[in-house]
């Protein structure tokens, strides 16, 4: 049976590095990516995921989180209610562009986390941190969870 594990990361570097190992340790396809878009205020440029060479000379914010987190498939810019502009990639990004009028914890409830979860969740993202989801078989939970909670990853569950 699948589970999903889901962590924030305050630090968006550090969910690169997450998301990175995991893409290391097998996981592609089921890695997903939420987080908010935010603009470079000094230079104008958007920032989004950067990779791990940290070169993020004005990508589009969509194919940079794409190409960061190995999603370039399904990654690009929603508008949610609420929480305005945001970035996602992989399984999680079509729920969510389908969710507009429940919002992102409308999204994740979809994706089965339970409702006051996806609110915790939504609000961590509005605050501006990195949502990592991962779905896995029950046999690969433990690891996944624990490469998020190696990079910092917070409220890392298992649903």
């Amino acid at each position: 049976m699948s589970k999903t594990v889901v962590g924030t990361f305050p630090n968006k570097e550090q969910a690169e590095k997450a998301v990175e190992e995991l893409r290391q340790q097998g996981f592609d396809q089921e890695i997903s990516v939420v987080a908010k878009e935010q603009k470079q205020q000094e230079e104008g440029t958007q920032m989004g995921f950067t990779g791990g060479d940290g070169v993020g000379d004005g990508a589009t914010t969509g194919g940079a989180l794409g190409a960061a987190a190995g999603l370039a498939v399904g990654a690009g810019a929603l508008a949610i209610p609420g929480l305005g502009p945001l970035l996602a990639a992989g399984p999680i990004a079509g729920m969510l562009s389908g969710a507009a009028t429940g919002g992102l914890a409308g999204g994740l409830v979809d994706f089965g986390i339970p409702a006051e979860e996806s609110k915790e969740y939504e609000e961590k993202v509005k605050q501006g941190n990195t949502l990592v989801a991962v779905q896995s078989d029950e046999q690969r939970t433990n690891q996944a969870a624990g490469t998020l909670r190696k990079y910092e990853g917070a409220e890392v569950n298992v649903h």
